[in-house]
């Protein structure tokens, strides 16, 4: 029997207004210029989905939340974060997408907005995927199809990483800042003959002062300069008179000798050279030769064997340094600025103060272990009574060739020859098996550091290990349907701290095992964690966790 009409106007009048949004986005700036690309696209399904459920309420906004060209890995995007603070004020009531994956790839990511949508009373509907949250099935199918969705981000950097490898081997130039001398020429380059001027003086200029202060300051009375470039906001960069660290970035650069570096290893490139590579190579043995030379001096029993060696992320070497407290002589390699003053410019980039017994002390035994690791490889004759060790730490620091130092990591580059001496044979190893990576946790005080090399000691974080436990479990019981306040109260503790100890569910399974054998960074903590918010990416969190 049908409803009489006034009835059913009643019941119409009476329906739930429900507000709805629509959100796209799309990963590439490719093809966003066109009149009707993949947002119109995404936007024509959602309003025509929201249509079909105008007779349940459903009424379109007319806000535009599309985020075009940004990656859905994060949650750092412009739209969205507009379209979230609509629903916070409760401005909205149903998120309307194409796909799931259009609103995140990322399971943690995910979780927040759910959770930031239960505390607003909003929901989301995916167009082309069904599924009841409501059910466990329904939320099994949601992770199921966000885990695919993250792992297919994964695999297509991994094949963009290998691309770029690949591409690199076969000497195409791959993007990037644009060296001084060149210009870019699709997957190649051709010589900038204004700027490669500027190359071919640089080069003669060390060739004839041996001395990078020298050519620094040689560089400065002719007015060489950087390249300048035209950065994203339409401003003008570089183009201004060159640091010293700049300067060593040039003249130890094989681009420059028509070569392409990539991991450590360089590349026959398809461009032209500025410098011949004879002499470049002739060039890298004097800057070698130059850095190769310990400061030995009768007044000092304890030589700086790493002195000119050491170089930080900025290629400015480290010099040696040392202080007086009574009897006792503390020596350091520290940053040039701590000796030359640091200026306005170079407030921005920072400076390092390390001791140099630790330091030394960690390289000369990893250096040990690696000679030690090729000795056994080579199936060459052992060290009389040290099997594969090197007889004594001063040879083992003489092998080394360079270390670079940066936030949370030393990079030691072995030299081949040299190696052959405490080995008393010839090497025949691949060069990665001549370069080594030491982590390292620092404490800083003042302009001082203090640094654990290596792994250290285990140094178990029970609250830690307990917390990340918890989150494991919490999350768990958030998956089953469990709300916040009814894990709290089972729990004996409060919503908000769920809130926050269940983002530690999230942390990268490498991580989590540091942290059960206490060999994560020291300054990884739950108050630390508590108070700042990690990354949902894996590789972004050890970024992170790095460096504390």
């Amino acid at each position: 029997m049908e409803r009489p009409p006034l009835l059913w106007f009643e019941e119409a009048r009476r329906m739930k207004r429900i507000r709805c949004a629509i959100y796209t986005r799309k990963s590439s700036e490719d093809g966003l210029e066109q009149d009707f690309n993949s947002l119109d696209a995404q936007r024509e399904a959602c309003e025509a989905y929201v249509a079909s459920q105008r007779h349940e309420g459903w009424e379109l906004l007319p806000n535009h939340y599309d985020d075009g060209g940004i990656s859905g890995g994060h949650l750092e995007r412009p739209a969205l974060q507009r379209l979230m603070e609509a629903v916070d004020a409760k401005q909205v009531d149903q998120i309307v997408v194409y796909k799931i994956d259009r609103l995140t790839r990322s399971l943690s990511d995910f979780a927040k907005l759910v959770d930031r949508l239960d505390q607003a009373e909003a929901s989301f509907v995916s167009v082309t995927q069904s599924f009841n949250t409501a059910t466990s099935m329904g939320r099994l199918t949601l992770n199921v199809l966000l885990s695919f969705a993250q792992f297919e981000r994964e695999v297509t950097a991994e094949r963009i990483r290998d691309k770029i490898a690949a591409s690199k081997r076969k000497g195409l130039w791959m993007g990037g800042n644009v060296p001084l001398g060149y210009e870019p020429d699709g997957r190649t380059l051709s010589i900038n003959h204004a700027e490669a001027e500027t190359i071919l003086t640089l080069y003669g200029l060390y060739e004839e002062w041996g001395a990078m202060r020298l050519v620094q300051e040689a560089a400065g009375r002719l007015q060489l300069r950087s390249k300048q470039r035209r950065a994203p906001d339409g401003g003008l960069r570089g183009g201004k008179i060159m640091s010293r660290g700049q300067l060593h970035h040039i003249l130890t650069n094989p681009i420059y000798a028509g070569r392409i570096r990539h991991k450590g290893q360089v590349f026959e490139g398809q461009h032209s050279a500025i410098i011949d590579p004879e002499r470049w190579d002739a060039l890298q043995d004097q800057l070698s030769g130059k850095a190769a030379k310990p400061r030995l001096s009768k007044q000092h029993r304890d030589p700086s064997l790493l002195a000119g060696k050491i170089i930080d992320e900025a290629g400015e070497r480290l010099t040696p340094s040392h202080a007086q407290k009574g009897k006792t002589r503390y020596r350091y390699y520290i940053s040039q600025k701590l000796v030359t003053g640091v200026t306005q410019a170079d407030e921005k980039q920072r400076t390092w103060r390390i001791p140099a017994l630790v330091l030394e002390g960690a390289i000369a035994n990893a250096v040990q272990k690696r000679i030690g690791q090729l000795s056994a490889a080579a199936n060459i004759q052992k060290f009389p009574g040290t099997e594969t060790q090197i007889p004594d730490a001063r040879e083992a620091l003489e092998v080394v060739e360079r270390v670079r130092i940066a936030p949370g990591k030393l990079t030691i580059n072995l030299n081949a020859k040299r190696a052959q001496k405490p080995v008393g044979a010839e090497l025949e190893c691949d060069p990665d098996d001549l370069t080594l990576e030491l982590p390292f946790t620092e404490r800083r005080r003042g302009v001082e550091m203090k640094i654990i090399v290596g792994e250290g000691p285990a140094n178990v974080d029970q609250v830690l290990v307990e917390n990340v436990a918890l989150a494991n479990q919490w999350y768990r019981q958030l998956k089953d349907g469990l709300s916040y306040e009814a894990i709290a109260l089972e729990a004996g503790t409060s919503k908000r701290r769920v809130q926050q100890l269940v983002d530690l569910a999230f942390l990268a399974p490498d991580i989590v095992r540091e942290i059960v054998n206490g060999t994560q960074p020291l300054g990884l903590t739950s108050d630390w964690c508590l108070r700042h918010e990690l990354p949902a990416e894996w590789k972004a969190q050890r970024q992170r966790i790095t460096t504390l």
